[in-house]
């Protein structure tokens, strides 16, 4: 166990240091030629909606004021995402005092469509969308009525505080709403491209590339530095996936299943602990996660190693809830979490199961907190003497037996019991049979003599 917890510390340590070489990497590419002293950062929104994204435009947006940027571009393309996401950056974007454009290239969709809510400028490339803002559920459904109406008004309000039309925002996110001119007839959510957006007002223009965006802002002889996604932030988007955060959940219970089941430390117990290492680190690059969650996590497991010498129950017991509570407090969503801890835990208790059934507690650390020994004859380990010696001799009551009593038998006094019925003080009986430590007798007729 000294060996594992050894190893423990070396991973986490190597993983540590590594993490903090990709954080430091570069975040800027290289800057265009310089222009006429105003400085535009180009940011990204690409991919999934969901708290990677935030962390990195949390960071972004502090680096452009910190920076004095004139003027921020997000390049929006993405298919949505996570609610509770959307209403983080829409939040973050509230407070950024610089110019904002968001050009859409491809799509902004749902999550998309509201985060592209919050510039003080939308344009849109001639083959873009924006709209389709439904809220659905993990399993593709609908939400429920409190979730809808949250949404529609969050998307209502965030058009609103630009200078935009609500109607069309709420449509986006509300299929009720009736807009056949735009090929949303009740029953179907709005989805505007390059022409409609322009004609309700959420467009300014619609441009082919950036350079044209450029010079529609003004801009075209402005510095640009283009803000790229660390490799450490890319790694954090996607291991804060809560899809990801279940498979590494359910790959660290396994791990520590299948470790207890194999002699020492190897490779099933190496990948549930780089699991839990992937989890924390995705979660600290991405911003969730402090130093006080991962010091948890050690001292829990140091708790959990520290049971196998010390027992009693109370430091493993202390242990588990160490590790559990630096889970929680790693993750932005714990309501996520627990559904990723659940399924886990399904998928472990089932493996364990399995290997009980398979393998039973005789591999493995089992073999050394469990006693296998078995008290056999053959090892020495005799519960009681057996007489069968006894079988048809003779002898004589010396108590009543009702049916059990003391008789002596070849001048020994040993308790015997009868078939059944009485025999009384001072008869002669013979022993029938011997069942271990059971002596059975019965009563001796004149026609036994």
């Amino acid at each position: 166990m000294y060996r594992l917890f050894k190893r423990f510390v070396c991973i986490a340590v190597i993983f540590i240091a590594t993490g903090f070489l990709l954080s430091d990497s570069t975040t800027h590419a290289e800057s265009q030629d310089e222009g006429d002293g105003q400085l535009v950062h180009v940011i990204p929104i690409e991919k999934e909606v969901e708290r990677g994204l935030e962390a990195f435009l949390r960071r972004t947006t502090s680096e452009a004021a910190e920076e004095n940027v004139d003027h921020i571009i997000f390049e929006i393309n993405t298919p949505g995402g996570r609610v509770d996401a959307a209403n983080n950056i829409g939040a973050l974007l509230q407070g950024v005092d610089i110019p904002m454009t968001a050009y859409i290239r491809s799509q902004a969709l749902s999550a998309g469509s509201y985060i592209a809510l919050f510039s003080d400028q939308i344009y849109m490339n001639p083959q873009a969308t924006m709209g389709a803002s439904g809220v659905v559920t993990g399993d593709g459904t609908a939400a429920d009525d409190k979730a809808q109406s949250y949404w529609i008004e969050a998307m209502g309000s965030a058009a609103e505080a630009k200078g935009r039309d609500r109607l069309y925002a709420e449509a986006m996110a509300n299929a009720d709403i009736d807009l056949p001119e735009y090929n949303a007839p009740s029953g179907s959510y709005l989805t505007l491209g390059p022409a409609s957006a322009l004609e309700v007002g959420y467009s300014e223009g619609t441009v082919n590339h950036r350079t044209e965006l450029l010079e529609e802002l003004g801009l075209a002889n402005a510095t640009v530095e283009e803000i790229e996604v660390t490799i450490a932030e890319e790694v954090a988007r996607f291991l804060t996936n809560s899809a990801v955060v279940s498979i590494l959940l359910s790959l660290a219970g396994l791990g520590l299943i299948l470790e207890l089941y194999s002699p020492g430390f190897g490779v099933a117990g190496s990948v549930g602990v780089l699991s839990i290492l992937l989890f924390f680190y995705g979660h600290t690059i991405a911003g969730f996660a402090g130093q006080e969650a991962f010091i948890l996590l050690i001292l829990g497991i140091g708790l959990i190693v520290a049971e196998f010498f010390v027992p009693g129950g109370i430091l493993g017991g202390l242990g588990a809830l160490g590790v559990l509570g630096s889970l929680f407090m790693a993750t932005p969503n714990p309501r996520q979490l627990s559904i990723s801890l659940l399924i886990a835990l399904i998928i472990t208790i089932g493996v364990a199961i399995y290997l009980f059934q398979r393998i039973g507690l005789e591999k493995g650390v089992f073999k050394y907190i469990i006693l296998n020994d078995s008290e056999t004859p053959e090892r020495g380990y005799i519960s009681n003497q057996n007489r069968h010696e006894l079988t048809h001799q003779t002898g004589t009551t010396l108590t009543p037996l009702r049916p059990a009593g003391t008789a002596l038998i070849n001048g020994e006094r040993l308790d015997v019991v009868s078939e059944g019925n009485f025999i009384a003080r001072d008869q002669q009986i013979t022993v029938e049979k011997v069942a271990g430590s059971r002596i059975v007798v019965r009563e001796r007729k004149e026609e036994d003599n």
